[in-house]
């Protein structure tokens, strides 16, 4: 698979597996979505003996429980990003959606 299929993917799992839909995304607070995405890319881009000494550690700035903090390789941290920079941007568009219909 190549990079877009990768992220749909991760995401099609993220919703079917995980049960991440609509409208759990749709409670996520504070940029809570985005947030772990950026995490999952920061990660992504440290060095391979920076990643192999933080893989453990929680990255400051992680949104959820610790336990979620799941790093893997370099190429699966940057689809979990992608997956969950769609999701957010998906979280967008129903909130505007949302907002012109009450307008």
């Amino acid at each position: 698979m190549n990079g877009i299929e990768s992220i749909a993917a991760e995401r099609k799992r993220q919703i079917e597996v995980k049960d991440f839909d609509a409208s759990y995304d749709d409670c996520a607070s504070r940029r809570q979505i985005l947030k772990a995405a950026r995490c999952y890319a920061d990660h992504a881009c440290m060095t391979d003996r920076i990643r192999e000494l933080t893989a453990e550690k929680v990255p400051l700035g992680w949104p959820w429980d610790d336990e979620w903090w799941k790093p893997k390789d370099r190429r699966a941290d940057l689809v979990r990003a992608g997956a969950l920079i769609a999701a957010e941007i998906d979280r967008l568009d129903r909130a505007t959606a949302q907002e012109n219909q009450s307008n």
